[in-house]
């Protein structure tokens, strides 16, 4: 098992020097599993901010060899649990297969205090990607 810990220069980058944005865990086979670090994003709106984060979970997987037909597990953060309709239909937006699994928190606050949410992805790449 080998494990590289990075932030793809083709992807927007973390907002603190403090964090890798993707933990890639490379098995013998050739496959791997991409950790992928929160995600939050600049907007308004709960949409424009979850759209935001979305895209930059896609420039992450993307720069690994994967999509988010990848994604096996999804953990999101909400300040507020009563938007969880608003969020997940900007979910669906990215994610339209099968759903993977997942968890939702409500959080009384976040790192940065205007984020509503952060997203948080788990994905599995088979080998060669």
């Amino acid at each position: 098992m080998e494990i590289t810990l990075d932030s793809p220069a083709s992807a927007p980058q973390p907002l603190s020097p403090y964090y890798s944005q993707v933990a890639r865990v490379r098995h013998a086979d050739g496959s791997a599993l991409l950790y992928l670090s929160g995600q939050i994003a600049e907007g308004a709106t709960l949409a424009e901010q979850t759209r935001g984060a979305f895209e930059t979970i896609a420039a992450l997987l993307k720069a690994h060899g994967a999509t988010m037909a990848d994604v096996i597990n999804i953990r999101t953060y909400l300040t507020d649990i009563a938007a969880l309709e608003e969020y997940g239909s900007v979910r669906r937006e990215f994610l339209t297969g099968t759903p993977p699994t997942s968890m939702t928190f409500e959080v009384s606050r976040l790192f940065r205090p205007e984020a509503l949410v952060e997203i948080e992805i788990v994905a599995a790449v088979a080998s060669g990607g």
